[in-house]
């Protein structure tokens, strides 16, 4: 979404030569093949090493030749830009697998390439066909955060009037909320981006106030942010079932409310909004500062302070380092141990040239995130499956797996040095990615400073300013960090959602048992839809924001033939939602989320695996692209109607095939 530079031909090859020499070659091997449609760039001595954890910037070529595809490029990029045509300019979906697969040095799967020629699609600006509903109909987006955003400008490139409200002052959602030392993404940031808008990124993996400016440059640039209602909130909404609509009490920033009636609801309040505070006697009455990662006093002042910090997951291992030189003495109480991996671009900044070859070269772009979107969407998934004749189960769930422990175990060791007091509290004995994986930006480095100290356990009681440890161990501290995470099991907590019958999603979720079909629509809530829902985490890693364009899709698709067919409801049926949660929980019971060695908010009070997603992306992507009016109830728009309408139901059935399991919404096969 950023515009070309007004750069002349001389002054573009210059930059292009400051910028290639840390160009990713796999990328510049297909950029080549494309622009030049010679064979060669990609077969020997071009073939680039298998690389499992990063981009794999130098492909593992020798020095030579990466000299000889960088002076291939420049002249084939200048020239292109001179006006000379590009030989591939349309690539197949056979022709796009065949190039990744080159670029990775691993087979991928023929059935990504449809996703893959989606991505391309999507990257390249290609806008979908308008949607005619009738006369007066309108949509209520609640939140304008990253699922809000893409919602939003969907819904006004198909022409579907809507409301959106951000009770925030801005756009970003967590993202301008959360602000906390350290804060930052754990994916890339070429990955972590919508497919209709580059990012523009100043470092590989940027920090909080650069991802909070992408999506409000987004906002804007799509015309979204004009639209948004800033400062209101959705206190609740509730259908009214004799009008199929949605009636939502709006609070307006000056205190007042108002009701807003629409015929479609879509939440994007997300998952990461309610902070969880641990039941530790004394905590809400400590005697000093006292403040939760998720709603970060800048105020405090942690200058020469002894400060505390309850937690060792992805908000602390982000904190620590990024304050443990500012503090006087920093104690950490973890509760539970937690696997971290390298990070090799921890912090590295993307080089102007680079940013530079980014807008100018959109192809080089477009494949540098085709390739990322496998390295980071797809290759782990695999791994996370229980193999029943693994002989070590307590440690790991395959071989794959166990060869991941050694892997990061070795790289503690490496890490901690001597330290092998630390080791031991440090490393986990439950399986890797059993819980949320972590990447390590500084956190076992910071671990061996004279002034921070690790106790390996949670926190008895606070007294005043003594934090009593698990053996009764004291430590007097001036500032307390609470680093818990939230209470993601509780799907829509900060909406009351009111459906048929008075009945809230609250009880129809027994509280915290949340579920839904395809992780967006619940039964006796019609056309009431949500973003983030239930059972949609990647908890196999990649960007998160491509399964909700998947959501946004499959709600488009919905209203798209809530057009077509001239309907007031739709609403998802009982037994379709009921199999559908059953299948993907005996999906979980087979993958490594269900190990018993360890405790993870993967999971609710009842041992339901609530957030995790156990598709691959490419599964899931194929299941969001159309919905299946036979999967809903439907009301067609008619006087005094209020029949519904039903059609044969979704069945679900494990096959045989050695591919995760399969099934398509409507039908009887899998």
């Amino acid at each position: 979404m950023t515009s070309p530079e007004s750069i002349d031909s001389d002054d573009f090859r210059q930059r292009l030569a400051e910028a290639l020499p840390s160009a990713n070659i796999p990328t510049l091997l297909l950029l080549l093949h494309q622009f030049t449609g010679e064979e060669r760039w990609l077969q020997a001595p071009y073939i680039v090493d298998r690389s499992r954890w990063d981009d794999n910037d130098s492909g593992g070529l020798p020095d030579a030749i990466q000299d000889e595809v960088r002076a291939a490029a420049l002249d084939t990029i200048t020239a292109w830009r001179a006006g000379k045509p590009i030989a591939k300019p349309d690539l197949t979906a056979d022709e796009l697998i065949r190039m990744m697969s080159f670029s990775e040095s691993s087979k991928i799967p023929q059935e990504y390439a449809g996703l893959m020629m989606h991505r391309l699609k999507r990257y390249s600006g290609a806008a979908p066909e308008p949607v005619a509903l009738k006369k007066g109909f309108h949509a209520l987006i609640i939140g304008a955060g990253m699922s809000g955003v893409v919602a939003a400008f969907r819904l006004r490139q198909l022409g579907i009037p809507f409301t959106i409200i951000e009770k925030q002052d801005r756009a970003g959602g967590v993202w301008h909320s959360h602000h906390y030392p350290g804060c930052g993404v754990d994916t890339p940031g070429h990955l972590y981006s919508y497919t209709f808008a580059s990012g523009d990124w100043s470092m590989y993996f940027p920090l909080q106030e650069e991802v909070e400016g992408y999506f409000n440059r987004v906002a804007r640039q799509t015309g979204v942010e004009e639209l948004v209602r800033f400062g209101t909130e959705c206190v609740s909404t509730r259908y009214d079932e004799e009008s199929h609509t949605w009636h939502s009490r709006l609070r307006l920033p000056d205190g007042s409310e108002e009701v807003l009636v629409t015929n479609v609801v879509i939440s994007a309040v997300g998952a990461f909004t309610t902070p969880k505070f641990p039941p530790i006697p004394g905590l809400q009455e400590f005697d000093g500062p006292m403040v939760h990662t998720s709603k970060w006093d800048p105020t405090i002042d942690l200058h020469d302070k002894r400060v505390a910090v309850i937690g060792n997951g992805a908000s602390a291992m982000q904190l620590v380092p990024a304050i443990a030189d500012t503090v006087k003495s920093l104690t950490v109480f973890q509760r539970s141990k937690q696997w971290a991996a390298p990070f090799p671009k921890f912090r590295k900044k993307v080089p102007e040239s680079v940013r530079l070859l980014f807008r100018e070269v959109p192809h080089y772009e477009w494949l540098y995130r085709l390739r990322l979107s496998w390295i980071f969407d797809s290759q782990v998934h695999e791994t996370l499956q229980k193999d029943p004749e693994w002989p070590h189960p307590e440690r790991s769930i395959n071989a794959t797996n166990d060869g991941h422990r050694e892997v990061f175990t070795r790289y503690i060791k490496e890490q901690l040095g001597d330290r092998l007091d630390l080791l031991e509290k440090v490393t986990p004995t439950f399986p890797p990615f059993g819980k949320r994986m972590l990447l390590d930006n500084g956190w076992y480095k910071s671990l061996l400073k004279p002034q921070v100290e690790l106790i390996d356990g949670p926190v008895n009681k606070i007294e005043g300013k003594t934090v009593y440890g698990p053996d009764g161990e004291k430590r007097d501290v001036d500032v307390l960090v609470v680093a818990t995470g939230y209470d993601v099991s509780r799907f829509l907590s900060p909406v009351e959602v009111i459906g048929r019958q008075g009945v809230t999603v609250r009880e129809a979720w027994d509280d915290d048992d949340s579920q839904a079909y395809l992780g967006t629509v619940v039964p006796n809530f019609p056309n009431f839809f949500m973003l983030y829902g239930p059972n949609t985490a990647l908890g196999h890693g990649g960007s998160f924001i491509f399964t909700v364009e998947c959501q946004v899709d499959f709600v488009l698709s919905i209203l798209r033939q809530m057009a077509e067919f001239s309907l007031v409801e739709v609403e998802c049926r009982q037994d379709v939602y009921d199999t559908y949660n059953q299948h993907i929980q005996a999906m979980h019971q087979k993958m490594i989320w269900s190990h018993p060695g360890m405790s993870t908010y993967f999971r609710n009070a009842r041992g339901r695996i609530v957030t995790n997603s156990p598709w691959r992306l490419v599964d899931y992507w194929k299941l969001t692209r159309q919905a299946d009016l036979a999967d809903f109830y439907t009301v067609p728009k008619a006087p005094n109607s209020q029949h519904r309408t039903e059609s044969v139901p979704t069945e679900f059935e494990y096959t045989a095939d050695p591919e995760p399991y399969h099934f398509q919404p409507g039908s009887t096969s899998a």
